[in-house]
């Protein structure tokens, strides 16, 4: 090995390292930020689960986030977990929460463990036929557009009712819950109310009596803003930039 490249590996180890040791102090934090917002609502950490949102972000440093202790990872293209799915190491789940097209069902319908943007009958319809052919259940949870966005996915909340409705009669979908990706702003505390109103709609589902329809999680609240959502009543929260660095679009 020439000199130039005993260099440029050496500068690979330490990057490397540098990464590692990143990931490990951001995941520290971040549980930390977990188990003050609990305290402060009086609930147990064990009841909130943390998805590591993945996207963009390369395989070597996932798997050191699993390593760390990260259980469910995130993705929010198909194409991704189809690309990461083979390099990816250890038991870990995955979750799509992404906007999902019914031409790309197929692409992850044997993978993916959690489906967190079911927000129309045509998707619903699709992943029944697509779980049935693959001889499984599918779990998914209803995307709710709970800030009544124009250029966010989801179902109205007016819609919530009649869509899990419909999807009670598919044979090969499980309702787990609920999930909302909140209007952004730069206090967390001016999302409150949206984490309110979806904590609200969730107890409400609960009382709907169909044999698939389990509600035991509530994914809301990301990097910016999952503590006020823990503190509102969130079992799962999707956080990315807080474990992995900004992204590189």
């Amino acid at each position: 090995m020439s000199e130039r490249q005993t260099s440029i590996e050496k500068v690979k180890k330490l990057t490397k390292e540098h990464s590692n040791e990143f990931i490990g102090l951001n995941l520290n934090t971040i549980n930390e930020r977990i188990l003050k917002a609990c305290e402060r609502s009086g609930r147990s950490i064990k009841d909130i689960q943390l998805v590591g949102v993945s996207k963009t972000i390369e395989p070597d440093l996932v798997n050191e986030s699993i390593r760390l202790g990260i259980t469910m990872i995130g993705e929010s293209k198909p194409q991704e977990i189809k690309r990461k799915y083979d390099l990816i190491e250890g038991d870990v789940a995955w979750h799509m929460i992404g906007s999902l097209q019914t031409n790309k069902v197929k692409m992850i319908i044997d993978k993916v463990d959690l489906i967190h943007t079911l927000d129309r009958e045509r998707l619903a319809d699709e992943l029944e036929r697509r779980a049935g052919e693959a001889g499984k259940v599918i779990h998914a949870l209803i995307q709710i557009n709970i800030g009544d966005e124009g250029q966010k996915s989801g179902v109205a909340v007016e819609e919530v009712e009649s869509l899990i409705r419909h999807i009670s009669t598919c044979e090969h979908i499980q309702i787990d819950g609920l999930m909302a990706i909140a209007p952004y702003f730069e206090s967390p505390e001016a999302v409150r109310p949206f984490f309110k109103k979806m904590k609200s709609i969730f107890e409400d589902v609960k009382k709907f009596e169909y044999n698939n329809v389990n509600m035991s999680i509530l994914s809301m609240g990301m990097t910016h803003d999952f503590e006020v959502a823990i503190e509102e009543g969130a079992t799962m929260v999707r956080v990315g930039t807080g474990i992995y660095g900004k992204r590189n679009y």
